[in-house]
């Protein structure tokens, strides 16, 4: 397969970069940034989002989506990096959407994915409880009482969870403490208790308890004890999309940096015209060039159901974590002292990428996960 974006996927990512750039640009993550928004992004703004299509990409048509796959909606997340768009669609359009649709049953699917496609249900995985991503590496427990379950523990880093109406909670099951359980909570559920944490980059995640909360056995995505194998696929297409973000990321400081280039005047020239610099914004764009391609080749991978998928997400998200550190680096000492101040969204990118590049594991994670995937 072509490790070029087909016609219709270039047209989405223009479309949604086309929108973001005149309604959500980076002026709009200061604001709500400065005024210490409640909410941490625009509901009106992602309310047009979905009214757009955007937030249904995952969404199968007969629940009122696009039915498209992680290669579209990562298209979608390479124009949410390019602007630092505060908005959920990671947490509900990606992560959410992406389980429902392919593990959730006929009932769940009905409850939550019309209700994600209009832009109107917010949804948010609650997995990690360690400062690192360990997914397999959690403690909160789910025991059977009746014919439900009870939920006691608690998770971090809950991206959106400040926000989210339903959280989906990774939970051990007391019969079997090997085994993991995916359960669909309500976020203002007897029990639950939500700490907001605004993160460096000025987006929002959430710290969450729970204490002997009650939920139903409906209320279960898959068996109880078998959703690992459900966990771990979604996870799989969470960092393939991250890894969009990253390469936008990328994509946009590489720009900005390049212009301030050709724009700078030092001793009398362009700065542009030094060589040392042009060696390092080659160098840049060669990375950038790269990556994007094994970004594409991870998606198509992902949505073809390659046995070797997870293995080369593995590797994107890691490169991709990579490049987006250089190109960062990069941009801010190139745009010399004003790129270590406010006053240049250079610096909103560098805190961005460090959050996106932690996130669902970091480039250490990933490449260790690629490297046990080849048998080392």
């Amino acid at each position: 397969m072509a490790l070029v974006l087909n016609e219709e996927q270039a047209m989405l990512r223009d479309s949604a970069l086309g929108f973001l750039r005149e309604q959500a640009p980076t002026s709009q993550l200061r604001s709500l940034r400065d005024s210490r928004d409640e909410a941490g992004f625009s509901r009106d703004l992602w309310r047009e989002f979905a009214k757009l299509g955007f937030a249904g990409v995952l969404v199968p048509q007969a629940y009122g989506g696009s039915g498209l796959g992680i290669a579209e909606a990562g298209v979608v997340m390479e124009a949410i990096g390019r602007t630092l768009a505060a908005a959920p669609f990671f947490s509900t359009a990606i992560v959410a959407a992406h389980l429902i649709a392919r593990h959730g049953s006929e009932a769940q699917r009905r409850e939550y994915l019309p209700g994600i496609a209009d832009g109107t249900r917010l949804m948010a995985l609650a997995v990690d409880e360690h400062t690192r991503h360990r997914p397999q590496d959690f403690a909160l427990t789910a025991t059977v009482r009746g014919e439900g379950f009870v939920l006691n523990g608690s998770k971090t880093f809950v991206v959106d969870g400040h926000v989210a109406d339903t959280l989906i909670v990774a939970a051990r099951d007391e019969r079997n403490p090997e085994g993991v359980s995916l359960l669909l909570v309500a976020r203002d559920a007897p029990g639950v208790s939500v700490e907001r944490t605004v993160m460096v980059d000025s987006r929002n995640a959430a710290r969450v308890r729970f204490d002997n909360v009650q939920v139903g056995s409906l209320s279960l995505v898959g068996a109880s004890g078998e959703g690992w194998p459900l966990l771990e696929h979604t996870l799989d297409a969470a960092r393939a999309a991250l890894a969009s973000e990253l390469l936008g990321l990328s994509d946009e400081v590489c720009e900005r940096t390049f212009s301030y280039l050709k724009e700078r005047r030092q001793f009398g020239k362009l700065i542009g015209e030094y060589q040392a610099l042009q060696h390092r914004a080659a160098t840049l764009y060669t990375e950038v060039e790269l990556t994007r391609a094994l970004v594409l080749h991870a998606q198509q991978a992902f949505d073809s159901g390659a046995s070797d998928a997870a293995a080369i997400v593995s590797a994107a998200k890691a490169r991709a974590g990579s490049t987006v550190t250089l190109a960062v680096q990069e941009g801010v000492q190139m745009h010399g002292g004003i790129g270590m101040t406010d006053e240049l969204d250079i610096g909103l990118y560098m805190k961005r990428a460090r959050v996106a590049q932690e996130l669902m594991g970091d480039t250490c994670f990933h490449a260790a996960r690629w490297a046990r995937a080849g048998g080392y």
